[in-house]
């Protein structure tokens, strides 16, 4: 089952520094972190704030290159979760049908800011999900999961570059 949920905001994990993107269901139960690239942060930071570069960026231009083609992007799906790695699906509408288009999460949700597109979770994700264990090295891993337990709403704040 695919649960709908929204960007509640961007942060910075405070052991590594690395960017995580925080998707919240509508009632607020389910909240789901998804560790994403600098650049890919900073583009969906460029959205959130609605800041329009003087020329298409990528997630831009591939909005416009859907859009020339006469598609549309119906939805975007976090679907898997192997080796604490997150996968997604963009669902593009075409005149012939709909066609499914493997994606990292990020591209994905960049995307779907762009289109105004919704952006589903698979449930089976959330229940497998853990804080993916980028600080093991460094023993942090223990205070990482206890300090996204503890998040307060007010945490999440707007992502600053």
């Amino acid at each position: 089952m695919q649960i709908e949920m929204s960007i509640k905001g961007l942060m910075v994990d405070p052991f590594t520094n690395s960017p995580i993107v925080i998707l919240r269901d509508k009632d607020g139960q389910r909240v789901l972190p998804i560790w994403v690239g600098i650049f890919e942060a900073n583009a969906i930071a460029q959205q959130i704030e609605n800041v329009s570069p003087e020329r298409p960026m990528t997630h831009d231009l591939l909005r416009n290159v859907i859009h020339d083609l006469n598609a549309s992007v119906q939805k975007v799906v976090v679907s898997d979760l192997q080796n604490n790695t997150f996968y997604a699906l963009i669902y593009l509408s075409l005149e012939s049908g709909t066609v499914a288009i493997d994606a990292r999460p990020s591209d994905a949700i960049a995307l779907a800011l762009r289109t105004r597109a919704p952006i589903f979770v698979e449930d089976t994700v959330i229940e497998h999900a853990r804080p993916v264990d980028v600080s093991s090295e460094n023993g942090d891993a223990e205070r990482l999961q206890k300090w996204l337990e503890s998040l307060d709403p007010d945490d999440l704040g707007k992502y600053k570059m």
